[in-house]
């Protein structure tokens, strides 16, 4: 993959999503679309993004039952994303069935935790141990369950890849040395996160928030 950076376009804005990937297209190696834009435009929205050409990443997360997660899957084969996610808390069933349900093509990725939570948020939903423990165990739990990868935090790569050297490791709070960190808890640059092992990284306000978005998409991929 020539370029590893996908920018994510987390707006329920069509017309803004579409002004944005204009702009970064040749600067990004493909588009992630989440919760947030596909609640407001569903397939149709999807399918207006991918006229860009770039891969698609769907970042759905979904977490349910493994028959509900699977048939959710198999309803969004149309689409052909490249990347899909579900949580890898889920379990291993759930894992097992969303990849079976998933498009030849399509990479299952399970989310380990989200990168707004650090140990205090893990201990108040009864989860012992720290962040690394967690994503430990839960890359485990995904390659055992023959998924494609995780998502992590640049923070705990290194130690996924080690466990799993042949899996796909999407590292989103993504933040240059001196860009803000919003609501992102657990953050490393670009580099950090490529050579910690990161397959992919998701970039999203340092690109859609800057005055000048495809100059910040060129200036992210300069670092790697």
């Amino acid at each position: 993959m020539s370029n590893r950076i996908y920018v994510a376009l987390d707006t329920p804005d069509l017309t803004r999503a579409k002004a944005i990937a204009a702009r970064v297209r040749h600067h990004v190696g493909g588009i992630k679309l989440g919760l947030e834009f596909f609640s407001a435009h569903g397939q149709p929205g999807v399918h207006a993004m991918a006229e860009f050409g770039l891969p698609i990443f769907l970042d759905l997360k979904l977490h349910d039952i493994p028959n509900t997660v699977a048939k959710a899957v198999q309803a969004l084969g149309a689409l052909e994303p490249a990347i899909l996610t579900v949580h890898a808390s889920g379990g291993r069933a759930m894992l097992e069935d969303a990849k079976a349900a998933a498009p030849i093509g399509t990479k299952v990725i399970a989310v380990t935790m989200l990168t707004s939570l650090d140990a205090a948020d893990l201990a108040a939903t009864g989860v012992t141990g720290n962040a690394h423990d967690q994503v430990t165990r839960l890359t485990e739990l995904a390659r055992e369950a023959g998924v494609d990868g995780i998502v992590c935090s640049g923070a705990e790569v290194a130690a996924a890849k080690a466990i799993w050297p042949k899996g796909f490791f999407v590292v989103p709070g993504v933040r240059l040395p001196d860009g803000a960190i919003g609501d992102q808890k657990r953050v490393v640059t670009p580099r950090q996160a490529m050579d910690a092992g990161a397959s992919i990284l998701v970039v999203g306000r340092p690109i859609t928030q800057a005055e000048d978005p495809d100059t910040a998409a060129r200036a992210i991929g300069a670092t790697l």
